[in-house]
């Protein structure tokens, strides 16, 4: 794709050019094996133009009529919709997924956006009483400034506007690091989409490069405030300890170990459904995906031969293909690490229900059921088409098992009494959490984030506002003060 090449480049104060660094990113089809492109990487000198540019033109940009501000991203929404082919195409080619994913990316995109239309006009002050007579609190909430965005490449388009555009209708300017592995449809792309939206140059950077290159120089840089980061645990960890540092704000959205968990009372056909979806879209790489299903023992076989019955029917191979359910991992280093995990729980004595060949990025989908106690695979986060049937005996040993993982992203708890799901859902230690229905939501107005080692602060709705504005307290004395000296 010629415009693949058009986008393989820097987007920095509002001009697209090559990096100045010595070696480049090789972007790679994970299914062919072809390249899509190569960019040399930024380098920290360019780091630093990116954010001296969007501190330039958030100042004026924090001053434009919120209403006119809204209509960037009602014309970015119209730019997705005009070329949503060729969008699903481009996360076909770079990321592996299948149409059905692309579309469902799509989708959460453009609502994303259409929240980001309001924002603008919800970003309100206050004023507050005084015992002090004749003060005047007013409270004003204002733009950080800039911010600093790094995604992941699991869902690139929709996790990086997630941030950027409530960033940008908030009033700040934003500079973002896609990951290497999806540096268009997580990065460059959207610099196009808001370039044709008529953004003001310099508001929104991209640079693509890599923390071999710059270091921690994205995160420790003077003029971003806030740094959102989407990734793994160990990642976001280190993260937060640097910006720590510079007294920087992190929003952290990271790993998953999500339980859907099966009562004795639940419709089954319609909990296979519902846990097949979340554990084998995107061929697993979703953080909220269902990595563990707990079944209550007295429906435990029944439930357990639809589910390995369902898998096995699931169409393995090209995302180009509309008839594919599972594409390839992002890389052949994901697809060895998650083929390890399942081989150790193997030979630790985990029992095989299905067990799918590794072919370079392709998986076959596993499952596996008597895990050890103890066994890592339990606890780890699983970033590929690999889930574990873990049988319970009772609600309070489902809560149990639920909760025995350092993550806390998501669940869901399956049952024909919706009272009771909520009780039990009440005591899973997860940010999120669905009766009756599948792991994998995100809605735009409803706090999204986890606990544990699940992150850090809520996106979307008012969250976004927090974690996007700053408080600004000005007191007006109307006479005069009376001063003890």
């Amino acid at each position: 794709m010629s415009y693949f090449s058009d986008l393989a480049l820097q987007f920095i104060d509002g001009r697209w050019r090559p990096g100045s660094g010595t070696w480049e990113i090789i972007d790679v089809n994970p299914y062919s094996g072809d390249r899509i492109a190569a960019m040399p990487v930024a380098t920290v000198a360019e780091v630093d133009e990116a954010y001296r540019a969007a501190e330039r033109a958030q100042r004026e940009w924090s001053q434009v009529n919120p209403y006119a501000r809204r209509l960037v991203f009602e014309r970015a929404l119209r730019v997705i919709e005009d070329r949503e082919q060729e969008i699903s195409e481009f996360i076909v080619e770079e990321l592996g997924g299948t149409w059905l994913k692309a579309g469902f990316e799509l989708a959460l995109s453009k609502d994303m956006l259409r929240e980001a239309m309001q924002l603008p006009l919800r970003a309100e002050g206050r004023i507050l009483p005084s015992p002090v007579d004749g003060k005047e609190n007013r409270l004003y909430r204002l733009p950080v400034g800039v911010v600093g965005v790094i995604s992941p490449f699991n869902f690139p388009l929709f996790l990086s506007l997630k941030a950027v555009a409530p960033a940008l209708a908030l009033g700040n300017g934003v500079v973002l690091k896609p990951h290497q592995n999806t540096p268009i449809v997580g990065g460059t792309l959207i610099a196009k989409i808001f370039e044709e939206a008529g953004l003001p140059a310099g508001l929104l950077n991209v640079v693509v490069t890599d923390i071999a290159e710059i270091g921690d120089a994205l995160i420790e840089h003077p003029v971003p405030k806030v740094i959102s980061f989407t990734g793994s645990d160990q990642v976001g960890r280190h993260v937060a300890q640097v910006a720590a540092g510079h007294f920087k704000r992190t929003v952290l959205e990271l790993g998953g170990n999500s339980a859907l968990i099966v009562l004795d009372d639940a419709d089954l056909d319609y909990a296979v459904d519902a846990a097949v979806f979340s554990r084998f879209a995107h061929q697993g790489q979703v953080c909220m995906a269902a990595n563990r299903v707990l079944v209550d023992r007295s429906v435990e076989r029944e439930f357990t031969e639809r589910f390995v019955r369902k898998i096995a029917s699931l169409k393995v191979g090209d995302p180009r293909n509309p008839e594919t359910h599972i594409g390839p991992l992002i890389n052949a280093n994901q697809a060895d690490a998650i083929t390890a995990q399942v081989d150790q729980a193997v030979d630790a004595g985990a029992t095989v229900l299905l067990r799918g060949k590794t072919e370079g990025t392709l998986m076959d989908p596993t499952v596996l059921t008597d895990v050890p106690p103890g066994a890592p695979i339990l606890t780890r986060e699983l970033f590929g088409p690999v889930v574990l049937v873990i049988p319970f005996d009772g609600e309070d040993e489902a809560v149990k098992i639920a909760n025995d993982t350092p993550f806390g992203l998501s669940g869901a708890v399956h049952t024909g009494d919706i009272e009771r799901g909520v009780r039990i859902a009440k005591q899973i230690e997860t940010g999120m959490i669905h009766i009756n229905d599948g792991t994998i939501h995100d809605e735009p107005i409803v706090a999204f984030g986890g606990e544990k080692h699940s992150g850090l602060g809520r996106l979307n709705g008012e969250s976004t506002i927090e974690a996007f504005t700053t408080l600004k307290w000005i007191s007006i004395q109307h006479g005069r003060s009376a001063f003890p000296f």
